[in-house]
């Protein structure tokens, strides 16, 4: 049980180290085309902004769904790596269809997995919104300066 507990708590950190990093190249890029971003025309670049963004989150959860099945692959918890990877994809999004399930002696990572993906969805749609809010805010910002009031 401890075991699993600091195996899973060691992904955790790694897969919300994944996401922080994630988040950094995205803040960085954001602000290099910020000047840009808040000039005019503003709907189709807070298009652009989510489309991006929602990209980049999928692409961020992905890396902690592959993380999560690569450890379930290295302990041999399930007999191909497919299953690793379904068990790890459907426990991440806590869809939890429960038709795989980790054997007895793993099973607490499966919570885990799923406390894990819970975490870094919230997290990474609280970025999301903070993103859309920055560059929108700068757009009116500008807009008020260019009025003069």
């Amino acid at each position: 049980m401890f075991t699993q507990i600091a195996l899973g708590s060691g992904l955790m950190m790694i897969s919300i180290i994944i996401g922080a990093i994630s988040a950094l190249v995205m803040e960085l890029a954001l602000s290099r085309w910020h000047n840009w971003l808040i000039s005019e025309p503003h709907y189709p670049k807070l298009i652009l902004v989510v489309v991006i963004v929602s990209v980049w989150i999928p692409t961020t959860l992905s890396a902690g769904v592959w993380l999560w099945a690569a450890t379930f692959q290295v302990l041999g918890a399930f007999a191909t790596f497919e299953e690793c990877l379904y068990f790890s994809l459907v426990t991440f999004t806590t869809l939890g269809y429960g038709d795989v399930l980790p054997p007895h002696e793993w099973r607490i990572l499966g919570g885990m997995t799923s406390a894990n993906g819970l975490l870094n969805f919230g997290l990474l749609t609280a970025l999301l919104v903070e993103a859309l809010r920055h560059v929108r805010v700068g757009q009116v910002r500008r807009k008020v300066t260019r009025k003069g009031g």
